[in-house]
Formats: C-alpha cells, structure tokens, sequence
C-alpha cells in the first residue's frame, strides 16, 4: 500500500496532550476529536489539513498518557500516517489498533512542512516527492497492515468474526 501526501513537521516529545489536549477529552467522537487535532502544537493544523496529509515528527511522538483519543483524532482528522525518528511504545501499539499507520524513520529530520512524499508501507521506503530522494524506513509488517486495512483492531476482529462464527 502506498501513500502520498503533504508534511506537517513537528519537533521532539510531541506528547498526546499536544496530539489532542485533554480539555476535549469528555468526547470520543471523531470528528470532534479532529477538530482538536495538535491545536495546542500548531493552532491552524486542523483547519488547514487535508485527507491525505503525513505528519512527520522527530523523537519520541506520543509520548505522555496512553489515551487511544490520540491516534484517532490524527486518523479523524484526514492524516494518512505518521512518520517519526521514534514513538512512544503505548502510542505505537495503540496506533494501529485504532487503524493509523506508523513508521519510524531516522531520516525524518530531512522533511519540512509543506513537502510532498509518498511512503510505502510495503518496502518502507519514503520518497521525497521533489528531489527524488529516498529514505528507509522499516516496512510495516502485513498483518499490521491488514489491522490498518480494516480500521484497526476492533473491526478486523469483528470482520474475523463475522467470516468464521462458531
């Protein structure tokens, strides 16, 4: 599966309270949550992100608490995936059981706002739309994908389910 997409840059320790603050955490709608996404990092992101979007951090990306309102509002909010130098473990894990792509790639530094790239989770190769150039990431393991694929880990086991009732 591949991606292509407009970087929004974001620096170190980007915690989920910058992801998505906890004065909107009485919600778990969505769309709501979207409407929050990194407002306390870059008021004008949720306003200005499009379907599509990658966002691109350096280290240790959702750190801080383990609220899987996180990586749902990202997701909500129209970004195809995040790619980090490193992620916080909880946030990594609670990524893709909610259906939102992650890669880790020491290269991201190379990446500034506005910049195009295409990712592919297949190879984890990321392409530098402009240059050309291209970095390595790890490649996101098919199952993880299939995870991804069907939304996350609730609606594969439900889609499982459905496919082999006992």
């Amino acid at each position: 599966m591949k991606v292509t997409g407009k970087v929004w840059k974001f620096g170190n320790d980007i915690d989920t309270d910058l992801i998505i603050p906890a004065r909107y955490l009485n919600t778990s709608d969505p769309a709501e949550l979207a409407k929050h996404c990194m407002e306390d990092a870059d008021p004008e992101f949720a306003g200005k992100v499009s379907p599509s979007d990658i966002i691109v951090a350096d280290k240790n990306f959702g750190c801080g608490s383990s609220r899987e309102h996180a990586p749902i509002a990202i997701k909500a909010a129209g970004v195809s995936c995040v790619i980090a130098k490193s992620f916080a473990r909880i946030f990594y894990r609670n990524a893709f059981n909610m259906g939102l792509p992650i890669l880790e790639c020491e290269n991201a530094d190379q990446f500034e706002t506005g910049d195009a790239i295409s990712v592919d989770f297949d190879t984890g190769i990321i392409t530098h739309m402009k240059t050309g150039k291209t970095y390595h990431s790890r490649p996101i393991p098919p199952f993880m994908q299939e995870l991804v694929q069907n939304g996350g880990l609730m609606k594969y086991i439900q889609k499982k389910i459905q496919k082999n009732p006992r």
